[in-house]
């Protein structure tokens, strides 16, 4: 038990580390100020799609009711009453007006999926038509799954047995539920959509439901902060709407990053443990298979690693294919999958210690044993390496400062 409750918690640990290196609040900054811009194009090109079909008609306006209802925890009323009018406005706009809007929403899709795609560490984002399609589908059919989806909940909210007196029991309580499910299905919908890799549904799902949960918990948090603290009123007067408004969306995309985080590192399993190996060990690992996979004439994936015994991160594997990449070590193959493009007997350990960007590891980070042939001898070098370093460099600095002195005063 003790071993489980300190692999929770070193787990959320290197969660944590993991969104802060992949820079989460700045890209939660950045997708703020693109939702400040994006929120009413984005209503408008929903009513625009609701209106088109007769069946939804008044479909639009119930939608963002419930939103700003469920999803707002404090203020939601006025900002739905400023959004509305903006809305109304930018109906009334000309072709050139409809386009700025398209393009504004288009925008904020692609900040999304350019956060998301650093989060699983995507290198290559889609591009030309796969790309156009995505975004076209999300303003298009988006706001039309959403009002069938929003129809047929009235409706079966409607029924005697669900809403009535003699309604089953606990009908009522699983439509309280609902702000929460829908926020499961949109979480869910974008972890597993948006970012260019494939991403287990499972995985998708976690997440999904981790982020709806913190969210739930977050507006409530907000509102309570809202209600007893109101110092925002006192120091912004009406004007306090916005800052407020803006602080829950900044709130909000941190949710949707930290939950994506999440939903990225669960086919991690245990490798975020600080027992994990140092990254020269790892790179010649990899370096080893992919020279006998040449042998063999065969390329190299992730998954042959992992069958190979090697259970590899995929977004470990992934920075150091990018740096092998970069020395020129390895290629793609054309049919997919990795080989060796360079003569290894060419190319010193020397040098690779020199050009990685990863430190070198310490004689206490190296395991007693590793199942490699190239691994006694290198544990010998590192540690007479470091015996050398320490004779050459073991003086205090008080010393290094006064014989430079001495020297100066001498050449004086």
């Amino acid at each position: 038990m003790r071993q489980g409750f300190d692999d929770f918690v070193e787990f959320w640990r290197f969660l944590l580390a993991r969104f802060l290196a992949d820079h989460g609040p700045n890209s939660a900054a950045a997708l703020t100020y693109t939702t400040l811009f994006a929120v009413v194009p984005m209503m408008t090109v929903t009513f625009a799609m609701l209106s088109a079909v007769p069946a939804f008609s008044g479909v639009g306006e119930q939608i963002q009711h419930f939103i700003f209802h469920n999803f707002l925890p404090a203020s939601g009323e006025m900002v739905q009453e400023y959004l509305n009018n903006f809305t109304t406005q930018a109906r009334q706009l000309t072709w050139i007006g409809v386009v700025f809007l398209a393009v504004t929403a288009f925008a904020m899709l692609v900040t999304v999926e350019k956060a998301l795609n650093n989060i699983w560490r995507v290198r290559q984002p889609r591009r030309g038509i796969s790309s156009f399609l995505l975004y076209w589908a999300i303003l298009s059919l988006g706001p039309l799954l959403l009002g069938v989806g929003f129809v047929v909940s009235t409706y079966i909210t409607s029924l005697s047995m669900i809403s009535g007196p003699d309604a089953v029991i606990g009908a009522k309580a699983l439509l309280r539920l609902t702000p929460l499910m829908s926020s499961v299905a949109a979480f869910t919908l974008i972890y597993a959509s948006v970012p260019n890799t494939r991403v287990p549904l499972k995985n998708a799902l976690l997440g999904g439901v981790f982020a709806a949960v913190l969210f739930e918990i977050a507006k409530a948090l907000f509102g309570l902060y809202v209600r007893l603290f109101p110092g925002f009123q006192l120091i912004y007067g009406a004007f306090a709407t916005v800052p407020l408004f803006l602080l829950w969306v900044y709130l909000s995309w941190l949710i949707v990053l930290f939950g994506a985080e999440l939903a990225c590192n669960l086919g991690s399993s245990r490798h975020w443990r600080r027992r994990a190996l140092p990254r020269l060990l790892v790179m010649l690992g990899l370096l080893r298979m992919f020279h006998d996979a040449q042998v063999r004439g065969e390329v190299l994936r992730l998954n042959d690693v992992h069958a190979l015994g090697w259970r590899l991160p995929e977004d470990e594997w992934d920075e150091i294919v990018e740096f092998l990449e970069n020395e020129l070590l390895i290629c793609r193959a054309s049919g997919g999958g990795w080989v060796l493009c360079r003569d290894l007997g060419q190319y010193s350990l020397h040098q690779l210690l020199l050009h990685s960007p990863w430190p070198m590891p310490r004689l206490e980070q190296l395991p007693a044993h590793m199942d490699e042939a190239w691994y006694p001898g290198l544990h010998a070098s590192l540690k007479a390496l470091y015996q050398h370093s320490e004779q050459l460099f073991g003086a205090s600095l008080l010393q290094w400062l006064q014989a430079a002195q001495e020297s100066e005063g001498g050449a004086d």
